[in-house]
């Protein structure tokens, strides 16, 4: 179902608010998707959306645009395009598609990756600061083809545009669960670990802990990251299992110490078949 609408009314007003307030976000469960390959992801991987925005009038839309809305079964709504540019991100020009999706909160306690045959890495990372980072992390645990990801405290939502964006869809295929902190994760390596999943928990803290390349990965990896910080916090600290450093000449942020240290992972996996 096509409908269009040449003037902002109220659903535009509340599309709106998903882009910079957090709480309408999560009192609607609902949040924006824009860019071409996050949307193809998200219909690849079946996320539900509700809604697909888009603009009217020239310039023409896209192949890829005019093949989604007409054969994806989301209902869609065409905008005049200076209503259209109400949904673009800041730095963002009148986009030709925006989709409206709706949240998966999965709770921890309900999640269970893996099996003893094919123990599953986790990235967990505390308090981040940036949606973009968080998104960029996201990128490199599905790159990686880690189990999920687990945000814990306070920090980023995962459903801000810009972590959407920076996550280049990868969102839509990975698990992220959110938890209060270290308790709500120990207690999910215990649960691991009655499943048969050998699982530790190794935290990246350059101020302590051997090398990365030195620690034997041969079981399932709860990874934890701070967002900026090169030490992790004293609870931190005291719920690994294993503490390891990234040798470099400078500081990596969590995007890159996640790739760093999943692709070490995937290295010793791939030596050990």
């Amino acid at each position: 179902m096509t409908r269009r609408a040449n003037a902002r009314n109220a659903s535009v007003q509340v599309w709106q608010a998903y882009l910079n307030n957090r709480a309408s976000r999560l009192r609607d469960n609902r949040f924006l998707v824009h860019g071409m390959r996050p949307i193809a992801q998200a219909l690849e991987c079946r996320w539900p959306l509700e809604t697909l925005v888009y603009r009217l009038g020239g310039p023409e839309p896209s192949a890829w645009a005019r093949e989604v809305l007409d054969s994806s079964g989301v209902p869609s709504v065409g905008l005049v395009p200076e209503v259209m540019s109400e949904l673009a991100e800041p730095s963002q020009q009148v986009p030709e598609l925006v989709a409206v999706a709706i949240a998966r909160r999965m709770e921890l306690e309900d999640f269970a990756p893996g099996t003893p045959d094919h123990p599953p890495n986790v990235v967990v990372i505390d308090r981040p600061a940036s949606p973009a980072r968080l998104g960029g992390l996201i990128r490199s645990a599905a790159a990686f083809g880690a189990g999920g990801v687990i945000i814990t405290g306070t920090g980023a939502d995962h459903y801000d545009p810009r972590s959407v964006q920076a996550s280049d869809g990868a969102l839509f295929a990975v698990p992220v669960l959110r938890a209060s902190g270290p308790a709500q994760v120990l207690a999910f390596r215990d649960r691991q670990r009655r499943r048969g999943i050998a699982t530790r928990i190794v935290g990246s803290d350059d101020h302590g802990g051997i090398a990365l390349d030195e620690l034997e990965f041969d079981g399932g990896t709860v990874l934890v990251l701070g967002d900026e910080s090169e030490t992790l916090g004293p609870a931190w600290q005291q719920a690994c299992d294993e503490l390891v450093c990234i040798p470099s000449d400078g500081t990596l942020g969590a995007p890159s110490a996640a790739a760093v240290a999943l692709y070490e992972i995937s290295r010793q996996r791939r030596a050990l078949r």
